[in-house]
């Protein structure tokens, strides 16, 4: 432990290199995902841009509760079917998921099939329940 603190101290400009690194390595990858907005800028990006709210979890997940026009299309069939729910390539799209995490993912794969306003619900339902806004069953 004691090398340790001593290599820090004495190599500081590459540990805060190393540092700096990691920092805009991590914010690449999240940006690459689509940017993550609250539930309130979600409304507000539905209601201005008509943006498409697309509910990656399960159906069973998805029946106890949903965002209102939110459409169904599990994760696991994004890759087939995402042609069938959100044809225009340029339309906002607010990826939805139970934590945020699915989300992420589903955003890279989007990214890598050409659409371009992809964005990410931060925190998921359970944030969007947080905040005690309004979900949809059945």
């Amino acid at each position: 432990m004691e090398k340790l603190i001593l290599f820090i101290a004495e190599q500081w400009l590459l540990v805060a290199a190393l540092l700096s690194c990691l920092m805009l390595l991590s914010f690449h990858e999240s940006r690459r995902a689509g940017r993550a907005l609250t539930p309130q800028q979600v409304v507000n990006l539905v209601n201005q841009e008509k943006a498409l709210m697309i509910d990656l979890r399960d159906k069973a997940e998805y029946n106890k509760g949903h965002i209102l026009d939110a459409v169904h299309l599990p994760f696991a069939k994004l890759d087939k079917e995402i042609d069938r729910v959100a044809g225009d390539k340029e339309q906002p799209l607010v990826l939805i998921c139970k934590l945020g995490q699915h989300s992420s993912a589903a955003g890279k794969k989007l990214a890598a099939l050409g659409y371009s306003n992809v964005h990410r619900l931060k925190g998921g339902v359970s944030e969007w329940q947080a905040l005690q806004m309004p979900l949809v069953k059945g």
